[in-house]
């Protein structure tokens, strides 16, 4: 949690400055790039896994 979010929070009666909404802005991005990673890496990762099995069932099947 950036400093910005412990000064502000989206349920807050007063209105953000816009320092702040670019700050939030900024960490929803980059949460949203992190996540957008690790799905990519967990998606290839579980590619391989499934392509290995495939090369291991081929050659216990002798094709």
């Amino acid at each position: 949690m950036t400093e910005i979010h412990k000064r502000y929070r989206l349920t807050s009666t007063e209105e953000p400055t816009d320092e702040m909404l670019h700050a939030l802005m900024e960490d929803v991005a980059q949460a949203a790039r992190e996540s957008s990673a690790k799905a990519e890496a967990e998606k290839k990762r579980r590619l391989q896994a499934v392509a290995k099995e495939i090369e291991e069932w081929k050659s216990t099947a002798g094709l």
